[in-house]
């Protein structure tokens, strides 16, 4: 460690630091707002946008190739065309782009003797980072992994060792868990899981309602004790989104979420917390913090913002020997870039009831309704808590507000869709970058493009 660190404060690598930074905000100077595409380049990319859906069989999303440079909430495409990026690789990259401390913590870990830490073969940094999560969370153990499904995964194989030879899942209606073999059974989209050989059965407990609390409240006690009774013994664990993200930005209560977990709790039923999606985005480091469910977390799993995924798990799920492994834990420069982004999310007040988390998300709300009071029946909601937040445009049907997403792109704004009847359009902000500008401008943006967008449908 102390050779390590004498050479990350060589003055040579520091000044190397200092220029490869200096050359970095020199070519990114020209990055300052949203721009349309150059026409002069505009027929080289979309052949590469055809070669690269060719490739991969199938299109992007959207036209989307990013030249690789951007500055805070703003990236550039191969097209030239500058965009605010508030989905950030849907939630990933929550510091924006080129933050000056990522791009150092990315440069020692070039510096280091390995591009991906694993199994074998892993450094003090992922020491560091473990601790650290073990810390902020509360739990007993932490497993560092490559991807957020990779979690997921592993916080199951945890929970049906334990509970063998139970083979049942519990989970929300409208949950999303991954896209692997075994998640994309337990994700409630049956086009995910479309041709695939359904091996692993899951039973549905509906969501919570805040138009109805106590009926869906009581509604989602008397189906899970409906499932337990009608499989004893069965269930491995239910699976918790405390906020749905591709439900829609969906939120529970802990009145809602305690009366399940009381049940589990006594029937010796393990509850998993998917924080994949929320994790640093609410009042607290992990949701299920933010909901005060302290005393009923068996497992928990991170990922996206966190860039080093993990499953965080309590010693009494503690695994036999062999059950995780992984030649990649992740790369080195994840595991320094996480460390970063949660210290600054710590250090830089994040958190609270008036952290900057929440300010964003008040910033930001309060613009949309503004738009809704402004032009009634565009904007519903909106939704969400914290750097997670969504609304449902224009009547909500489908085919709407994905052209209405991809009206916004164009016009310099990117956000995804989430939900079902209706479908909402949601933002994942990225919460170490955004200003207020920058949510004015991309307010301005997203009342413009509603208009067009009215105007199409009309």
């Amino acid at each position: 460690m102390k050779n390590l660190d004498k050479l990350l404060n060589d003055p040579k690598v520091k000044e190397a630091k200092k220029l490869l930074t200096e050359a970095l905000s020199n070519h990114s100077r020209h990055i300052g707002k949203p721009k349309g595409p150059d026409p002069d380049l505009a027929q080289d990319f979309e052949k590469l946008l055809e070669s690269y859906g060719q490739m991969r069989g199938g299109p992007l999303f959207y036209p989307y190739i990013g030249s690789g440079l951007g500055k805070g909430a703003l990236v550039e495409l191969m097209d030239g065309s500058v965009k605010y990026d508030f989905i950030t690789g849907i939630g990933v990259h929550g510091f924006g782009h080129s933050h000056p401390d990522i791009i150092s913590s990315s440069i020692d870990a070039a510096l280091t003797d390995t591009v991906m830490e694993g199994h074998l073969q892993q450094n003090s940094d992922a020491y560091e980072l473990t601790k650290l999560l073990i810390d902020i969370s509360g739990l007993d153990h932490c497993f560092l992994s490559s991807t957020g499904a990779m979690a997921n995964e592993n916080a199951l194989k945890i929970c049906f060792q334990k509970k063998y030879p139970a083979d049942r899942i519990l989970a929300f209606e409208r949950c999303f868990m991954g896209r692997t073999l075994a998640l994309s059974q337990v994700t409630d989209k049956p086009m995910f899981r479309e041709g695939l050989p359904l091996n692993q059965p899951v039973d549905y407990v509906p969501f919570y309602n805040p138009e109805n609390p106590k009926e869906s409240t009581e509604l989602a006690v008397k189906t899970l004790t409906s499932h337990i009774d009608r499989y004893p013994g069965k269930h491995a664990a239910m699976s918790f989104e405390l906020i749905q993200g591709e439900g829609g930005f969906n939120l529970g209560t802990p009145e809602f979420f305690k009366a399940l977990m009381d049940i589990l709790k006594d029937r010796g039923i393990p509850v998993m917390i998917d924080e994949v999606q929320t994790f640093g985005r609410t009042t607290k480091p992990l949701a299920f913090q933010h909901f005060g469910l302290e005393d009923y977390v068996d497992v928990v799993t991170i990922g996206k913002l966190s860039q080093a995924c993990a499953t965080l798990y309590k010693s009494h799920l503690k695994p036999g020997p062999g059950l995780l492994s992984q030649t990649f834990t992740t790369s080195s420069s994840a595991i320094r870039a996480s460390k970063v982004i949660i210290e600054k999310l710590v250090s830089e007040g994040h958190f609270g009831e008036d952290g900057k988390n929440m300010a964003i998300h008040k910033y930001f709300v309060e613009k949309l309704k503004s738009i809704g009071k402004k032009h009634p029946g565009l904007v519903r909601g909106p939704y969400g808590i914290g750097c997670m937040i969504a609304f449902t445009p224009l009547d909500g049907g489908s085919a709407q507000v994905v052209d209405f997403a991809r009206e916004l792109f164009k016009q310099g704004v990117m956000s995804f869709i989430a939900g079902k009847s209706p479908v909402r359009c949601r933002f994942l902000v990225p919460m170490l970058a955004v200003t207020n500008h920058d949510i004015d401008k991309a307010a301005e943006i997203i009342e413009k493009t509603l208009l067009i967008c009215k105007e199409r449908h009309s």
